[in-house]
């Protein structure tokens, strides 16, 4: 009995794995694109400091997440969709990270074609 749960909890446990796996070295290539050290995503906090800097808001926006409803529902998803328009997608892709971040992720950090264009989806002036 004991291992036939050992072998279930394997069987959940490495896909789960792999797929954070996917979602790490995502993450760390998007940051990588917009100019921010990868590593960076590691560290609780900065990591969100970071992506605040790359979506174009200010450190002092982190706050806003303690907030019930709003930093927990609303601003994640407003974030979410800065972080597409920062990488000249449109609403579109904002919802495809919403509903099916493993495929989106690794669409945004692997393609090509998708290019940091700049905080918020504006280019940076040089």
């Amino acid at each position: 009995m004991m291992n036939n749960m050992m072998a279930m909890m394997a069987v959940l446990a490495i896909p789960a794995l792999i797929i954070g796996l996917l979602m790490l070295i995502s993450e760390w290539i998007i940051l990588s694109k917009a100019g921010k050290p990868g590593w960076a995503l590691l560290i609780p906090i900065y990591n969100a400091i970071v992506l605040l800097q790359v979506i174009g808001r200010p450190w002092w926006h982190i706050f806003l997440f303690i907030i019930p409803i709003y930093g927990w529902i609303i601003l994640p998803i407003i974030c979410l969709n800065q972080l597409s328009k920062s990488f000249g997608k449109d609403t579109g892709f904002t919802i495809g990270l919403l509903l099916l971040p493993v495929v989106f992720y690794p669409m945004m950090a692997f393609s090509k074609n998708i290019k940091y264009v700049g905080p918020g989806g504006v280019p940076a002036q040089a």
